[in-house]
């Protein structure tokens, strides 16, 4: 009984999980792929990081420029 009990629940997490999947899918657009645009999301991270860093340089350089 506890063997079926634990199917079921598996089969009706599968199938909401399923579900969730196309809804996601409908919401991306059929013709996107979620792997590119995943990928360009990391590309724009790294580019915001190292914009980031270079003015944290900078601030870095002009607070030790007006303490002197």
């Amino acid at each position: 009984m506890h063997v079926a009990f634990s199917i079921k629940k598996q089969e009706a997490r599968i199938a909401a999980l399923e579900t969730e999947v196309e809804h996601l899918q409908t919401e991306l657009g059929e013709n996107e792929d979620a792997e590119k645009i995943v990928k360009r999301h990391i590309k724009l991270l790294h580019q915001y990081n190292e914009s980031k860093d270079a003015a944290q340089i900078l601030i870095g350089k002009a607070r030790y420029m007006t303490r002197s």
